[in-house]
């Protein structure tokens, strides 16, 4: 396994960074934003294209984010312990360090809002509101899960495989209930039963690792063939995203394809890890994975702040922000350059505000 100087899997900090970045990037070149009489509103090029939703299959990453997550959470734990802090105390402080900045970006959101709405009588700035702080949504649910560490690693060490097996068979029959006896408030368990497995899935992260290769194309083929047996099934749709105009999404709130999407997604990236490995050992990569690390995060809260005032600017500039619906040909092809604007308005944001550190 490859390590840091202190001790760090680098794969796993390349993992961990490279998801919250694959999110940005995707919000930054596959939003399309149009203006109605309501206000703002965005839509996605997958609902308008045939075929392409096979992609979210790879860029769909938070479940490999939780994954990952699960086992930054344990190892951390481990440490605590032998430092002699609590279970409580480690939760908290777990906790005040992710909740705090996303607290006080979303409170300087609603105070632009509400001063906006006020002074201007621009009643579809709450909108423009919910738009830059919608992708938060998972740091949320993130954050119950690191407030339910305590009974994820008292299940981990009492019944070690069987959590994942139990909270398995729990998100599907919460599809059951759901599809088959029309319980729809029965999908929100979801959230944190499918959630869940994938973060407690990252418990096993070093056991995983140490399986021979032939298990590694293993579980990849497995979560391969469910994902084709489960979205052929004509119960769920291909995306692992939410998609205009489909009747259902995987993701809100998220079905037992995304359990499917999460042995796929494992089996992947240890597939590529003596690979990945290997080119983390370059001192070339050992900096760009530093750097991304210190920056991932930061990146991903103030990254729809950046995408505002990048559309406001082209707001003011040239008089519209609206895209191009359907995408055409040259929507497609601008798409390397779409990241351009949102990322140079990005990163005076979080050169002000963002403190970027290694991640703990």
């Amino acid at each position: 396994m490859s390590q840091t100087v202190s001790g760090r899997d680098k794969y796993v900090d390349w993992l961990r960074a490279l998801s919250l970045i694959v999110v940005v990037v995707w919000h930054w070149a596959f939003t399309i934003l149009q203006w109605t009489p309501q206000g703002p509103s965005a839509t996605s090029p997958l609902g308008f294209t045939s075929g392409l939703w096979i992609l979210t299959w790879l860029f769909q990453v938070l479940p490999l984010f939780f994954y990952v997550g699960g086992h930054v959470h344990l190892m951390s734990w481990q440490r605590a312990c032998e430092r002699g802090v609590g279970i409580g105390a480690f939760v908290w402080r777990r906790i005040r360090a992710l909740a705090a900045p996303a607290l006080v970006l979303s409170g300087v959101w609603i105070g632009i809002g509400a001063a906006v709405t006020w002074a201007f009588d621009v009643a579809w700035m709450w909108r423009v509101v919910v738009l830059v702080l919608s992708p938060l949504w998972f740091l949320g649910v993130y954050l119950v899960l690191i407030a339910l560490l305590p009974i994820a690693l008292w299940m981990h060490r009492r019944f070690d495989v069987l959590a994942l097996i139990w909270l398995g068979g729990a998100a599907l029959v919460v599809d059951v209930l759901r599809f088959r006896y029309g319980f729809e408030w029965a999908g929100w368990l979801n959230m944190i039963i499918v959630w869940g497995l994938a973060h407690q899935s990252g418990f096993f992260y070093r056991r995983i690792v140490a399986l021979p290769r032939r298990y590694d194309v293993g579980l990849l083929w497995t979560g391969l063939f469910a994902l084709i047996g489960l979205v052929y099934s004509g119960i769920y749709p291909g995306s692992m995203v939410g998609v205009p105009g489909e009747k259902l999404s995987n993701m809100a709130p998220p079905t037992f394809v995304i359990v499917a999407l999460l042995v796929f997604q494992i089996g992947l990236v240890e597939v590529l890890r003596p690979s990945m490995e290997r080119l983390l050992e370059r001192p070339r990569w050992k900096r760009v994975n530093d750097t991304i690390n210190r920056f991932a995060l930061p990146l991903f809260l103030f990254h729809t702040t950046g995408m505002a005032i990048a559309l406001g600017l082209t707001w003011w500039l040239f008089g519209s922000i609206g895209g191009r619906i359907p995408p055409d040909l040259t929507w497609w092809l601008e798409r390397p350059i779409a990241i351009v604007g949102p990322l140079l308005c990005t990163l005076p944001v979080i050169y002000l505000f963002g403190r970027p550190r290694k991640a703990a």
